[in-house]
């Protein structure tokens, strides 16, 4: 009897994905329950991502690297500027774009202006997302299909979910999947992201300055890591980092009446930062003023932008 033959062996797929769209349209959101672990702070305030930060995806099928990036939008300081340049730099490298946009809210001009602007980057497959879709009715939903579905006549795919309610998904990950290249996982598969541990303590820190600030404020906080070191007995990690701000009158706002507020920052800190470092943490926050550090190129250099 003739050997029976042997099956060809089947071949993952891997490649990069980008989330695009307004501000706080939910990309680090989906970002972070795509790749099932806090990889990318959120808050509801706009332009909270700064960094280009990269979650993994594991599937039988494949793997997903997503790039999570900050929002898209008129830039009035350096900083911002800065992100955007970050922002362009990703699509161009990038197998598929994610263009984001919530079912709450009606198309915008400045929805129309991105989804434009993906014709700049033609190596990248296109896919449009309606998040949000937990807090829509079913009329808002349709209503929002149909908007975004005319925007571009080149979707590979239209596809409603919600992040929060884990709703579509796998609908999500398998269509994109299927438009990454053939070829091999590109991180371990034990790796959830490629953030130093360094970044992500001080992106914990800055979510949690984040938290009941208003107005210009959240644009001028920065965290920097002066130290982690691990106490000789082991049980406890030291943790020394600086909270940055432009003026003043801002750094009496992060510290608080007699220092509260800036003990409900370390506090709120710790609780995400404890399990990440696998211990107990003593944190000492500091508050630092840098003057106009958006719009001062040496400080941001300094602060890692």
């Amino acid at each position: 009897m003739a050997d029976s033959p042997v099956p060809e062996p089947v071949e993952g797929r891997s490649g990069f994905v980008t989330f695009v769209g307004r501000p706080n349209v939910g990309k680090s959101t989906l970002t972070n329950t795509l790749v099932g672990e806090k990889v990318a702070i959120t808050s509801d305030k706009p332009q909270t991502t700064r960094r280009a930060i990269r979650g993994i995806l594991n599937r039988p099928a494949g793997q997903l690297v997503i790039v999570d990036t900050p929002g898209l939008h008129k830039p009035r300081t350096l900083l911002g500027q800065r992100l955007n340049d970050l922002v362009e730099q990703v699509l161009g490298d990038v197998d598929v774009i994610g263009f984001c946009v919530p079912a709450t809210e009606k198309v915008g001009p400045g929805d129309r202006r991105i989804a434009e602007s993906l014709s700049g980057y033609p190596r990248a497959k296109k896919v449009a997302i309606v998040t949000k879709t937990d807090a829509a009715n079913r009329e808002q939903i349709t209503e929002r299909l149909m908007e975004v579905d005319s925007l571009r006549e080149d979707w590979a795919a239209v596809i409603p979910l919600s992040a929060l309610g884990a709703d579509q998904l796998d609908v999500l990950t398998d269509e994109l999947l299927a438009l990454m290249p053939i070829g091999p996982a590109l991180y371990p598969d034990d790796v959830v992201t490629d953030e130093s541990l360094d970044d992500r303590i001080a992106e914990i820190i800055r979510e949690a300055a984040l938290e009941g600030v208003r107005d210009e404020l959240p644009h001028s906080i920065a965290v920097t890591i002066e130290d982690i070191e691990e106490r000789d007995t082991g049980a406890l990690t030291d943790i020394y980092a600086n909270i940055v701000v432009e003026r003043d009158s801002q750094k009496a706002i992060i510290i608080g009446k007699k220092g509260s507020r800036l003990r409900d920052v370390g506090a709120r800190a710790r609780e995400q930062i404890e399990p990440l470092v696998g211990m107990k943490v003593f944190l000492k926050l500091h508050v630092r003023v840098a003057k106009e550090w958006q719009r001062d190129p040496k400080q941001l250099g300094r602060l890692g932008f």
